[in-house]
């Protein structure tokens, strides 16, 4: 299959917003070769729109749509008559469809909840399931159902799909063009300037260590990109006195810079000003499992050093991710952290940056796509070895 002049429907659990992620970078990435895309939301919990209305609006970009819509049902059936949900959803689909009214090529599901079940699109279309996050219950392996081909970005999460006859490949993430730097410089900040983007709201950041690495480093400066309020965010938003005791904290540190939520437009300009990075997950909350992570290609490809908890997508490299050997973070990553930062000029030297941009330019969105293209057409499609690509 040739991803041009093709009908894309993306169905995905993070909504369309500001903050971009591999499913917001892939539809405008799919968008850019002609295509039409239609971003499907989540049912909207927020009740704006009215009971079983479907809205399509056009985004900022070319040939890209948003697709948002209310359920006509009760959300609840889903976890209290999951029998009766399936029975209402497909309706809902139908009516989805037929909303869009043009005749579909390709549905790429990204939604491991399985509130938007792929196997309820009734076509001919080509089907790709792909869960960027560890599955955790039947539901999230049942949502791969009637797939064509499942794509994932670790080998462990591909093997949670082994009961199904479904050819499988493992496919790292990849990374929007705009985020390459093209001016490499050994110039270091003073202070030293670390970032961290992502949802501050989550759950499974290791908050502790975090924060330890934080106040233990007064002479770093530490920038933030990303949700750490309950405002402009259009991902997981968390409110429990927990969440918000820790990103007060956060906040309240004077060597903490919060930037609160930007646009891929401007963080991939951020990024390229900082020092070094730092990835800091408690992989026992995490929902990759310490796996992988979209923004490591993005970091990587500022060239700019990375420390982070342990990822097994990349323990194979240290040149490209510095990391303790250890899954757990609480001795090891705070003096890892310190010793990166100490040789901040021998991790940032101009070798090692052209090799880890090189390494993202290899894992462009474009380069994915064409990748996956590839497997999606080949009439002799067949499971690979795990080998991430």
């Amino acid at each position: 299959m040739i991803f041009k002049n093709k009908n894309i429907i993306i169905v995905c659990q993070q909504d369309w917003g500001e903050m971009f992620v591999s499913k917001h970078h892939y539809a405008v990435e799919l968008a850019k070769l002609d295509n039409n895309v239609y971003f499907l939301n989540g049912p909207d919990q927020r009740k704006i729109l009215k009971k079983g209305e479907v809205q399509i609006n056009e985004s900022k970009y070319k040939n890209l749509f948003i697709v948002t819509h209310n359920l006509s049902f009760p959300y609840i059936l889903k976890f209290k008559a999951r029998w009766l949900y399936n029975f209402f959803i497909k309706k809902h689909i139908n009516k989805i469809l037929k909303k869009i009214d043009q005749d579909i090529d390709l549905i790429w599901s990204f939604d491991l909840s399985d509130t938007i079940p792929l196997r309820y699109f009734s076509g001919s279309y080509k089907k790709i399931f792909m869960p960027v996050d560890e599955p955790q219950d039947k539901t999230a392996i049942a949502a791969a159902k009637s797939a064509d081909i499942i794509l994932s970005v670790t080998n462990e999460i591909i093997e949670k799909y082994a009961t199904y006859n479904i050819p499988k490949f493992s496919i790292n993430h990849g990374v929007a063009e705009i985020f390459i730097n093209k001016n490499i410089s050994e110039n270091t900040n003073n202070p030293i300037r670390v970032g961290l983007s992502g949802n501050f709201l989550r759950p499974d950041i290791d908050r502790e260590t975090l924060l330890k690495i934080i106040e233990s480093n007064p002479n770093v400066m530490f920038e933030c990109w990303g949700p750490i309020d309950n405002t402009k965010s259009n991902l997981m938003i968390t409110t429990d006195s927990g969440t918000l005791n820790f990103t007060g904290k956060l906040k309240s540190l004077s060597n903490v810079i919060a930037q609160g939520v930007v646009g891929s437009n401007i963080l991939s300009e951020k990024i390229k000003q900082v020092d070094c990075f730092l990835i800091c997950y408690d992989i026992n909350k995490d929902q990759s499992k310490g796996t992988n992570y979209h923004k490591i290609l993005e970091y990587l490809a500022s060239g700019k050093v990375v420390v982070s908890n342990n990822v097994t997508a990349y323990k194979e490299d240290p040149d490209l991710v510095s990391m303790p050997l250890n899954r757990n973070n609480n001795y090891e990553l705070p003096s890892l952290f310190l010793s990166v930062i100490k040789n901040i000029e021998k991790n940032n030297s101009i070798q090692k940056q052209a090799y880890r941009i090189d390494f993202a330019k290899n894992h462009l969105y474009s380069m994915q796509i064409k990748k996956i293209q590839t497997l999606l057409s080949s009439s002799l499609i067949k499971e690979a070895d795990f080998h991430l690509v």
